[in-house]
């Protein structure tokens, strides 16, 4: 039997046995690939620690891979995730720390990432895909408190401004004409009363007057209105009246222009006619069988005659 040989056959079968072991305690074939991202927290991760779980809406799909300081601002602190491939980043999903119960054990936890976002990658230049981060509760809440701190630092400045010397003395002095004032109130309350009722008569007089007052302006609203009916029918009689001299204005132009050169004929004939009448008159009187003969040729007289001698 070659025993050397023996020997080697069993220190490979071994080797073999102890390698398929832990292949298949590591996962084997079924083995989880996982990508890197990239976070930068601006606030303490304390309570944080490597292979603390990365939870996506409370779903564990990775573990944090490193924590360390930026080289250019130690304000911030850059974490390595390694997240199971196929995981939903997207590129507005947000990295939030958060911790576990009463425990204070911290982990990540992601959110966000609609559906119209795209898949998150990785810039030129960047080694790893960079999720935004927003701030912890603790964060927020130590925010909350120091801005009320400070508030209420200030007022407190100004309630001791308030409280000084100065405004104390003014406050007592203030105090002391207030009680002066009551006691001169006091020692006058009859006064008082008396300038009460004198003001409650005076409103009540008032009162009255001011119902005769409305009387009074609804008279002279009525009255009003009858002086605007009235200029009313005033402002139609005029337009009337306009109207007419109108028409009167019309029928004397009609008449200066129609009539009138008709009388001035008539009158000239009437004044022919008086003549004619006259001399008949007159020849009536000189020889009045004219009427009947008519008119008979007066003899010339001597010297009237056209015949030359």
């Amino acid at each position: 039997m070659n025993y050397p040989l023996v020997g080697a056959f069993v220190l490979v079968l071994g080797t073999v046995l102890v390698a398929g072991v832990l292949w298949l305690a590591s996962g084997g074939a079924w083995q989880k690939k996982y990508d890197v991202y990239l976070a930068i927290e601006d606030e303490s991760v304390a309570g944080l620690n490597l292979n603390a779980p990365v939870k996506y809406n409370g779903v564990d799909v990775g573990k944090v891979q490193d924590i360390s300081l930026d080289g250019t601002n130690p304000r911030n602190v850059n974490l390595l995730f390694a997240i199971e491939r196929g995981t939903p980043i997207k590129e507005d999903t947000m990295a939030v720390l958060k911790t576990q119960g009463l425990t204070g054990i911290a982990f990540v936890e992601l959110s966000g990432g609609s559906v119209a976002s795209p898949v998150l990658l990785a810039k030129a230049g960047a080694s790893y895909p960079v999720i935004r981060t927003s701030p912890s509760l603790s964060a927020r809440l130590e925010n909350v408190l120091t801005s009320a701190l400070a508030k209420l630092d200030t007022t407190s400045t100004n309630l001791n401004a308030i409280l000084g010397k100065e405004n104390q003395a003014a406050f007592h002095n203030t105090l002391t004409d207030v009680a002066a004032i009551a006691h001169t109130i006091a020692a006058r309350k009859d006064s008082i009363n008396a300038g009460l009722i004198d003001g409650a008569r005076t409103l009540k007089n008032t009162s009255a007057a001011s119902a005769g007052l409305e009387n009074l302006t609804q008279r002279m609203a009525r009255s009003s209105d009858a002086i605007a009916t009235m200029g009313t029918e005033v402002a139609n009689t005029s337009v009337s009246a306009g109207k007419t001299i109108d028409v009167v204005g019309i029928d004397v132009k009609r008449f200066s222009t129609e009539t009138l050169p008709e009388l001035e004929r008539l009158l000239g004939e009437l004044s022919t006619l008086s003549r004619s009448l006259q001399l008949l008159s007159e020849q009536t009187r000189r020889d009045p069988s004219s009427l009947l003969f008519g008119h008979k040729s007066v003899p010339d007289g001597p010297g009237e005659s056209g015949e030359k001698p």
